[in-house]
């Protein structure tokens, strides 16, 4: 029972559906007031919460599916409500797995490290570090993986807003040698992120 007199069930379950652009649509398992909604610009991995469905009076959490993740970037009507009445099959939220909800194309790594002498990629603002745009998706970039103009390597958390950073060069085109910062690390601005080499 919560608080309220009001009682949870066991979680219902939460579909997907992939649109044509590559983003993912969380629908309703059925009717009822959607609870707890999450808000735009927010993270959503696999089997994070999603808040609850109050059909008659109970409680059904709902997760992400095991096949979803990204960034909140709609709402229904673009907004947020306490409770909100939903039919079974509606769109609940649309993620972009990109983690687009802003877009920082920063400058290019211009300084060099004295320890290897290549350039570096790094941070242009302060806040959380993720180097995958999901709990279990791939990583953005790997050691060995070439990046240029307009690849994204990181999101930068600010204040619940997932920011993406995307290489800009120069060089152009660039190698990664090593990756500085680990998953969930917090940056300040400037913090180097990659050690590159350039690409002929």
């Amino acid at each position: 029972m919560t608080g309220n007199g009001r009682r949870f069930e066991p979680e219902a379950g939460v579909r997907s559906r992939r649109r044509d652009d590559g983003r993912i649509e969380l629908l309703a398992p059925g009717p009822g007031l959607w609870r707890s909604a999450p808000s735009n610009g927010a993270l959503l991995g696999a089997g994070e919460a999603l808040g609850e469905l109050e059909v008659l009076g109970v409680l059904h959490r709902l997760r992400v599916p095991a096949d979803a993740y990204g960034v909140v970037i709609e709402l229904p009507d673009g907004r947020r409500l306490a409770r909100r009445p939903v039919d079974a099959g509606a769109v609940l939220v649309v993620l972009d797995p990109s983690g687009a909800s802003g877009v920082l194309d920063v400058g290019g790594p211009a300084e060099t490290r004295a320890a290897s002498g290549g350039p570096v990629f790094k941070t242009p603002l302060g806040g959380r570090y993720y180097a995958r745009p999901g709990p279990t998706a791939d990583p953005f970039v790997k050691v060995g993986d070439e990046v240029k103009a307009g690849t994204t390597v990181a999101l930068i958390e600010v204040m619940k807003t997932f920011n993406r950073v995307s290489y800009a060069g120069p060089p152009a085109r660039a190698r990664v040698k090593a990756i500085v910062r680990a998953d969930g690390d917090d940056v300040e601005a400037g913090d180097v992120l990659l050690e590159l080499e350039a690409v002929d």
